[in-house]
């Protein structure tokens, strides 16, 4: 699913307009990401958790060269999804 579809999934079980549920959806996303990335944990109740996870330096290989390099620190978006999540896919 894509996230055209997405919107039309949301819309379709809301019974709201195409456009007022790309709204909504656009606002959640953005907002989700804007608190991920000022280090702000979003935690939805049975869905999952947001969050941001700090990545230390490493060392790694360039695969054309086999030099080895230093991979700088790095902050990365996580998701860990909740117990009802889980136990739906589960089924």
């Amino acid at each position: 699913m894509n996230k055209t579809e997405l919107i039309a999934e949301v819309a379709e079980r809301a019974q709201l307009s195409k456009k007022d549920a790309e709204k909504a959806v656009t606002a959640m996303i953005d907002t989700i990401v804007e608190n991920v990335a000022e280090g702000n944990e979003i935690r939805i109740v049975g869905f999952g958790t947001f969050e941001r996870h700090e990545r230390g330096e490493r060392k790694g290989c360039n695969p054309q060269t086999k030099e080895t390099i230093t991979i700088p620190a790095s902050k990365v978006p996580a998701f860990k999804a909740g117990k009802a999540f889980k136990d739906a896919v589960d089924k």
